[in-house]
């Protein structure tokens, strides 16, 4: 098994045979992997309708919908884990992703670009421009993030919303950040419920 970094501290994260929905699946290689390696079962939801016909191939069960229009579909608590791996950036309304996300699973793992990352902080001081990076690989005007944060803001929405952190970490590259997290790590994972 050969996961993304970033794809296999979530996969690492995630309990064997879990029910497990991943939110934004892309191509499935999280689920695939959980299948093959930890007996999970669960969907991925997917809206580009090439990931969704990838995620397929490789025998994920895949819906093509619009997270963004919803997930009442789905019962509360009718997941053990929900994953939004840096997705959560993109959506409109943040707050009522983060709600559905706890009412549908007993614990979230949700994952973002990190854009108090010191490259950011330069790019913006001693550039003047907005960051564009591996994590952020997006000009300004065509970037799907609508919603950058930092660590601190995400922490501080979880509090808002009454959701408790369970767990958390940071990477640049393939390498954990223990220090200064909110400055030196690129992408930031939260466990949360």
């Amino acid at each position: 098994m050969n996961l993304r970094e970033d794809l296999q501290l979530i996969y690492d994260w995630i309990p064997e045979q879990s029910h497990v929905l991943d939110l934004g699946c892309g191509d499935g290689e999280l689920l695939a992997a959980l299948t093959a390696h930890k007996n999970c079962t669960g969907y991925g939801v997917e809206i580009a309708t090439d990931s969704v016909q990838a995620a397929i191939e490789r025998g994920v069960n895949v819906i093509q919908a619009d997270i963004e229009q919803g997930l009442a579909a789905f019962g509360n608590h009718s997941f053990d884990v929900i994953v939004l791996s840096q997705t959560i950036q993109s959506m409109r309304d943040t707050q009522a992703i983060l709600r559905d996300l706890t009412r549908i699973a007993k614990q979230a793992i949700v994952s973002f670009p990190n854009f108090g990352y010191w490259r950011n902080r330069l790019q913006i001081a001693f550039g003047g421009q907005m960051p564009v990076s591996e994590r952020m690989p997006h000009q300004w005007y065509n970037t799907p993030n609508i919603h950058l944060c930092t660590l601190q803001d995400f922490e501080l929405l979880c509090a808002k919303n009454n959701l408790r952190v369970l767990e958390r970490a940071v990477m640049t590259g393939n390498k954990r950040v223990e220090k200064l997290p909110n400055v030196l790590g690129s992408l930031a994972f939260y466990r949360v419920g």
